[in-house]
């Protein structure tokens, strides 16, 4: 069990070669546990990963009153009765995720008490849509020093109309609005696969949702849900990170369980820099960077595009390439709390007001802070393609998005030993 300060140590410039799996998505077991709050019927999902952010979640469904359980890797979730809708401070403040509890806590008890959740390192995500879009639905919100008691008056029913696609606030909604609602409908909704998936299960369980994965979601409320198995969908994320550290490195890797339709822009701007990905059967792609690479550029923005959490990783990989690539970010523009430590590995970065130019070459190992989950990936993915010794700190972070990743890392041929950190580092964020 890795300790809560504790480093990596990476000796780079060892190309990845091998297979590995990629683990079920953090960012759909997330809400999908969320939504065991909707019945008091038991949901068992399978192969959760066993990371900080889903840990700390835990303790939020045992604080309502749900008894959680872990068999083997799979995720007993048993909502029969709950003894609060309130989500005090200490629970909420480390994960993001957590203010999507007010649509469950809506949908199960019609009434939510939520704290404002903690912050992130690379910028404010404001709540505000996702509380504009209960009020278009009826919900009686008052806010006080930033707790918030959301109330449902009568059965939700109407039209959401988001100003943008927010992946929160859609699935806030249909948690909120998947029992006891009339017909509510979601206009500019997200279409991350996250959101298809949350709805996969939840139809498993006698909702009924259509729509989901497209700009348009309909959500007929039913009485009441079943409880049911449900298996996540692969990690998208992961499996970028994944791909990136084997471009970076110049290897060659298979992953198993990517799914290559929800990697479409990332596996497109890999072809532009001369990576070869091949789809080698229904979850497998096989990436290989052995042949000359060239820069490119990129822009992270919402489903279907390149995805914000692996704009940092992306970055790491393209230092690596000589010559000039360009980063920008629509969907968090401050998101590159990265940029000053991936420059101690000589990486030469421009930051321009939302805008990371840079001019690759070789990286050379070095001290290194990851200060939120994706920089750490970022950093961790420079630090293997780097000559020499690296020494990353804030591994608490990185572990909050990515399982054993040490471990599995080696299995590929790298060389990385998680020990103590040399010092503490401060910091928090979430994901």
């Amino acid at each position: 069990m890795e300790l809560h300060h504790d480093a990596f140590f990476v000796t780079g410039g060892v190309p990845l070669r091998g297979e590995v799996g990629v683990h079920a998505a953090k960012n759909s077991a997330l809400y999908l546990m969320l939504g065991a709050l909707l019945t008091r019927d038991e949901v068992v999902l399978e192969e959760v990963p066993q990371l900080s952010d889903i840990l700390a979640l835990c303790d939020l469904l045992r604080h309502f009153g749900a008894r959680v359980t872990w068999r083997g890797r799979d995720l007993h979730l048993d909502a029969a009765k709950l003894v609060t809708c309130e989500a005090p401070y200490a629970l909420v403040s480390p994960l993001r995720a957590s203010f999507v509890a007010m649509g469950a806590l809506l949908g199960r008890c019609g009434e939510a008490h939520m704290s404002m959740p903690g912050g992130c390192a690379f910028g404010p995500r404001p709540v505000d849509r996702h509380i504009k879009a209960f009020r278009q639905l009826g919900v009686a919100f008052e806010e006080t020093k930033g707790d918030f008691h959301a109330r449902r008056l009568q059965p939700l029913r109407g039209r959401v109309l988001f100003d943008a696609p927010t992946v929160g606030g859609t699935q806030n909604v249909i948690l909120a609005s998947a029992v006891g609602s009339e017909r509510v409908i979601i206009e500019n909704a997200a279409l991350e696969p996250e959101i298809a998936d949350l709805a996969a299960m939840l139809n498993g369980m006698g909702a009924r949702i259509a729509g989901a994965g497209t700009p348009t979601i309909t959500i007929d409320g039913v009485s009441a849900l079943s409880g049911t198995r449900y298996r996540p969908l692969p990690d998208r994320i992961e499996a970028g990170t994944l791909m990136l550290a084997a471009a970076a490195t110049r290897g060659r890797v298979t992953l198993t369980g990517a799914r290559a339709e929800h990697l479409r822009a990332v596996i497109a701007k890999l072809e532009e820099t001369g990576v070869r990905v091949c789809e080698e059967g229904p979850e497998r792609l096989s990436v290989d960077a052995t042949g000359s690479l060239k820069p490119t550029d990129i822009t992270a923005l919402e489903y279907p595009g390149l995805p914000t959490d692996l704009q940092a990783p992306f970055g790491a990989f393209l230092a690596t390439i000589p010559g000039r690539s360009v980063v920008t970010d629509r969907v968090y523009p401050d998101r590159f709390t990265h940029v000053g430590e991936l420059a101690r590995t000589g990486a030469q970065l421009e930051l321009d007001g939302r805008t990371l130019v840079i001019h690759g070459g070789v990286l050379r190992g070095a001290t290194m802070h990851a200060a939120d989950i994706r920089a750490g990936g970022a950093l961790v993915i420079a630090a293997l393609a780097a000559h020499g010794d690296s020494t990353i700190t804030g591994v608490q972070y990185i572990r909050r998005g990515y399982e054993r990743l040490a471990e599995r890392l080696n299995l590929l041929g790298a060389r990385v030993r998680l020990g103590a950190a040399p010092a503490l580092a401060a910091g928090l964020c979430g994901d």
